[in-house]
C-alpha cells in the first residue's frame, strides 16, 4: 500500500466524475459557467481507501430553476450510486459559509476542498472563504474541536492501547492528524507535520489494507483480521503489525497534546497571554519556568551538566508542567552527539530525580510518553526500546508492556506512604514486566535483566538483592492469594521461604496492589485485594527479628571525645553536588530545627541526616546539596549562623515563612497528605516517632518545631529523602527522660500531622 495508490484511486474517481459532470450538463443544456464539483474531507486530499466514501459538494450560483437543479443533480448522482458510496451536499457559496459557520464537521472538511470538475473560479472562491473565517474564527473554533475531539475520544478510545481500535476515530488515529492539519490552518502556533509523516502513511496502509482484506469500509481492526493485515503489510505477525500502531497512534496524541498547550499558553489572538518579557522562575539549576513549560536556561553547557536532562523530566513531573519543544530538541541533539552521557554507575542526584520523576503520579505519563516520543529515554535506559509499544495480546491487559509499566509507576506513587523505600517501590513499578518479549517465563528475566540496569542506575548492592526479588516474584501474593488456602500452614511458608524480611514483604505488597490496579478490574478487584491483604498479615506475624524502623546511629569515638567537650564545632566536606557536614553541640531543646532552619535559609536542600544525643552534645551529620544560585557556605559561616540562632532564631524563622509562601506560589503536583506512626515496642529507652511525606523547603524544621512544643526531647533522629519523598525517624523522650505515655505519643503525633497539612 502506498500514498500513490491512494491518489490513483483519488484520480480514478475524479475521471469518473468528470465524465458523469460533462453528460450532466448536456442532459439540462447547460454549460459550467457557475457550477462544479469539489472533493472535501479525505477526498480532498486525494486519500481513498476502498472504502472511503467519495465526499463532495455540489456548488452552483442559483442560475438553475429548482427543477432543473435537480435533474442535474440526479443525473450526476444516480450513476455513482451503483459503484460508490457518497456523502454529498448541494450548495451556493452563500450557502457553505452558512453551513460551516454552524457546523464544525462541514467546516473542517471544507479546509480540505479541491477542484474536481467545473468553474474553477467558484471552488477557489469558497475555498478562500473557508480558509479567512477558520482563521478569523480560530478562537471560537478551536476550542470547538478540541471539545469535539474529546467526546470523540471518550468514545472510541486510545487507538495505542486498545486490543481491537479503530484506526481513524481512535485517540492518536487519522481523524487527530487532520485535527492537527487543521490547527496548523488556523495559524495560531506552527505545527510541524513533518513529524507526523510516517505515523500518517502507516495507519492510512493499514486502514486500506483492511477494507481490502475485510470486504467492509468499517475502520476498526477487529483481533480476528489482525493477522490478515498483518501478512498483506509483510509484517512477521500481528504483534509487529499492532506495535507499530501503537507507536504512530502515540506520535500522533503526543504532537496533538503538545499543540493544545502551545494553543492555550502561546498562541495568537487571545489563546495565550504575551508579555514583552514572558516571566521567567528559577526552579532547579539551570531549569526555569516560562509561559506553563519548564525550559532548560539559554547558554547552558549541557555537556558540563549531564544530570539535565532527568533534572528537566523530574522537576516538569513534579511542577505538574510539560517540558518545552525547544528544550527537548537541545537535549535530544546533545545526547546524540554523545554530549551529556550518564557516567556508570549514575551519581546518587540523578537516582534521584529518576525516582523524583518515577514518583510524580498522573502528571509523569506526559513527561516519560515525551521523553519516549523524542527518543530521550532510550539514552539512559536503552532497555525500554524493545519494550516499547509491545502489545499484550491478553484481555486481562489495558495496555501495552510499557505503558503498563507507567501505569503501575503512577499507582505505586499513591503507596509510596504505605513503605519505607518508596524509591524501591517504585523502580521496581517501572521495571517489573522488563522480561517480557521473550519465550521465557517474563519474571525470571526480568529478574536477570533488572540487576545489571539497577547497577548501573548506582543502586548499592543490598538493594539491588531487594529489587531482584520484587521483580521476579511481583505476582506470588495475588497468584498465592487466589489459589492456595491461606489456612494451610504450608502457604505461609511458601512466603516465608521466598520473602526474607517485613521490608520486602511490605514493597511487594504495594507493588502487588499497584500492578494490579494498573492491569484493571479483569485482573484486580476489592476480592483479590482482600486475599492478598490476609496473606500479608499472615506471613507477618509468622516473621521473627525484623523490624521496618531504621536504626539509631552509632558514634565513633572521636566524636564522643569531642561531644564531651561541649564545644560547638563544624566540619564542611565538599561532595559531589553538595556538602557533607558534620556538627557537634552541646544539646538544648529545638537543635534538630534550629540547625535544619540554618541550613535551609542558607539554601542547602538537606537530602539525610543523621543526629544523636551524647551527654549534654549533640552529634549530627547531614547530608546537602545547594540550591540554584545558593551562596557559597563554609564550616566558619554555618558556625556563626548556629551560635546567632542560639540566642535568636527569629531570623530564620523568617526566611522560612518567606520561603515556604515561595513554595506554595509555585505550581505542584496534588500529594497525598503525610503518614505519622508512633512505635513505642521499637526502642526500650524512648518512643519512635516516623514521618512520611512529601519533601518541601523547611520539611525539618517543622517538625523539629512541632517536637519542641510538645516539650519532648529528640535522642536520635534519622532523615532520609528518596526521590520527592521524605522519611524521618525521630526516637523522643519525655524531657525528664524515658519514653512517651499512649496518650503523650498520640498528642505529638496529632499536632505533627497539623503542622504537616
Amino acid at each position: 500500500m502506498s500514498t500513490r495508490e491512494r491518489r490513483e484511486r483519488s484520480n480514478e474517481s475524479d475521471r469518473y466524475l468528470l465524465s458523469l459532470f460533462s453528460e450532466a450538463l448536456a442532459k439540462i443544456g447547460k454549460n459550467s459557467k457557475g457550477v462544479a464539483i469539489a472533493a472535501v474531507g479525505g477526498y480532498g486530499r486525494g486519500e481513498l481507501s476502498p472504502g472511503s466514501d467519495l465526499d463532495i459538494v455540489i456548488l452552483h450560483q442559483g442560475q438553475f430553476a429548482v427543477n432543473t437543479l435537480n435533474e442535474f443533480v440526479n443525473a450526476l448522482l444516480y450513476p455513482l450510486w451503483d459503484r460508490n458510496s457518497v456523502d454529498h451536499s448541494v450548495r451556493t457559496r452563500t450557502e457553505v459559509r452558512d453551513a460551516a459557520e454552524s457546523d464544525l464537521k462541514v467546516a473542517l472538511g471544507l479546509l480540505d476542498i479541491r477542484l474536481v470538475a467545473g468553474d474553477a473560479d467558484l471552488v477557489a472562491a469558497v475555498q478562500s472563504d473557508s480558509l479567512e473565517s477558520w482563521r478569523k474564527q480560530a478562537t471560537k473554533r478551536l476550542p470547538e474541536l478540541r471539545q469535539s475531539l474529546r467526546a470523540r475520544h471518550e468514545r472510541a478510545g486510545e487507538l495505542a492501547y486498545l486490543l481491537e481500535p479503530d484506526v481513524k476515530e481512535a485517540r492518536g488515529g487519522l481523524r487527530d492528524i487532520n485535527a492537527l492539519r487543521a490547527i496548523a490552518l488556523s495559524g495560531v502556533v506552527s505545527v510541524p507535520l513533518e513529524r507526523i509523516g510516517w505515523a500518517e502513511s502507516k495507519l492510512n496502509d493499514v486502514r486500506e489494507t483492511l477494507h481490502e482484506t475485510s470486504g467492509r469500509n468499517k475502520d476498526r481492526l477487529l483481533f480476528q483480521e489482525q493477522d490478515a493485515v498483518a501478512r498483506k503489510l509483510n509484517y512477521a505477525d500481528a504483534d509487529a503489525l499492532m506495535s507499530d500502531v501503537a507507536q504512530a497512534a502515540r506520535l500522533v496524541d503526543y504532537l496533538l497534546e503538545f499543540m493544545w498547550h502551545q494553543i492555550e499558553h502561546k498562541g495568537k489572538d487571545g489563546f495565550g497571554r504575551f508579555h514583552r518579557k514572558p516571566r521567567t522562575d528559577t526552579v532547579a539549576r539551570n531549569l526555569s519556568v516560562s509561559q506553563k513549560e519548564v525550559v532548560i536556561d539559554p547558554f547552558v553547557d549541557i555537556e558540563s551538566d549531564p544530570v539535565l536532562g532527568l533534572r528537566a523530566a523530574a522537576t516538569a513531573a513534579q511542577l505538574g508542567l510539560p517540558i518545552s519543544m525547544d528544550s527537548y530538541s537541545l537535549l535530544s541533539s546533545a545526547l546524540n552527539e554523545g554530549k551529556a552521557l550518564l557516567p556508570t554507575p549514575w551519581p546518587r542526584e540523578a537516582r534521584e530525580y529518576l525516582i523524583s520523576l518515577i514518583g510524580a503520579g498522573e502528571s509523569m505519563i506526559s513527561i516519560f510518553e515525551a521523553l519516549d516520543q523524542e527518543e530521550i529515554i532510550f539514552h539512559w535506559v536503552p532497555e525500554w526500546r524493545a519494550l516499547r509499544s509491545l502489545p499484550q495480546r491478553n484481555a486481562l491487559h489495558r495496555h501495552t508492556v510499557d505503558r503498563h509499566m507507567v501505569e503501575t509507576a503512577v499507582h505505586a506513587a499513591a503507596l509510596t506512604r504505605k513503605v519505607h523505600r518508596p524509591d524501591l517501590l517504585l523502580f521496581a513499578a517501572l521495571f517489573h514486566d522488563i522480561g517480557k518479549g521473550s519465550e521465557e517465563d517474563h519474571s525470571v528475566r526480568g529478574e536477570r535483566l533488572i540487576a545489571p540496569l539497577a547497577a548501573r542506575i548506582g543502586f548499592p548492592e543490598s538493594d539491588i538483592t531487594i529489587i531482584k526479588l520484587l521483580v521476579k516474584h511481583h505476582l506470588l501474593l495475588s497468584s498465592t492469594a487466589t489459589r492456595r488456602d491461606l489456612d494451610d500452614p504450608a502457604t505461609i511458608q511458601s512466603i516465608l521461604s521466598e520473602i526474607p524480611d517485613l521490608n520486602t514483604l511490605e514493597l511487594l505488597h504495594a507493588l502487588s496492589i499497584a500492578d494490579g490496579e494498573a492491569t484493571g478490574s479483569a485482573g484486580w478487584s476489592d476480592w483479590k485485594a482482600t486475599l492478598v491483604s490476609d496473606l500479608v498479615s499472615r506471613v507477618k506475624k509468622a516473621m521473627t527479628g525484623s523490624s521496618t524502623v531504621a536504626q539509631q546511629p552509632e558514634i565513633d569515638q572521636e566524636q564522643l571525645q569531642i561531644a564531651e567537650t561541649g564545644v560547638l564545632q563544624v566540619k564542611l566536606e565538599q561532595r559531589e553536588n553538595g556538602y557533607s557536614i558534620e556538627i557537634i553541640s552541646p544539646d538544648k531543646p529545638g537543635l534538630l530545627s534550629l540547625v535544619a532552619g540554618v541550613l535551609n535559609s542558607s539554601r542547602l536542600d538537606v537530602k539525610s541526616a543523621r543526629t544523636k544525643s551524647h551527654a549534654n552534645s549533640a552529634v549530627m551529620t547531614w547530608i546537602v546539596t545547594p540550591e540554584p544560585h545558593a551562596p557559597d557556605v563554609s564550616a566558619e559561616y554555618l558556625r556563626r549562623e548556629i551560635e546567632s540562632a542560639y540566642k535568636d532564631a527569629t531570623h530564620i524563622e523568617e526566611k522560612l515563612i518567606a520561603r515556604a509562601e515561595a513554595y506554595a506560589s509555585t505550581p505542584s503536583i496534588p500529594v497525598p497528605d503525610p503518614i505519622v506512626e508512633i512505635f513505642n515496642d521499637g526502642a526500650t529507652e524512648a518512643t519512635i516517632i516516623e514521618v512520611r511525606s512529601h519533601d518541601r523547603p523547611g520539611l525539618l524544621f517543622r517538625i523539629g518545631a512541632g517536637i519542641t512544643q510538645s516539650r519532648v526531647d529528640i535522642r536520635s533522629a534519622i532523615v532520609t529523602t528518596l526521590g520527592a519523598e521524605a522519611i524521618d525517624t525521630l526516637y523522643v523522650t519525655e524531657i525528664s527522660g524515658g519514653p512517651l505515655s499512649e496518650v503523650r505519643a498520640e498528642e505529638v503525633a496529632t499536632r505533627l500531622r497539623q503542622l504537616l497539612k
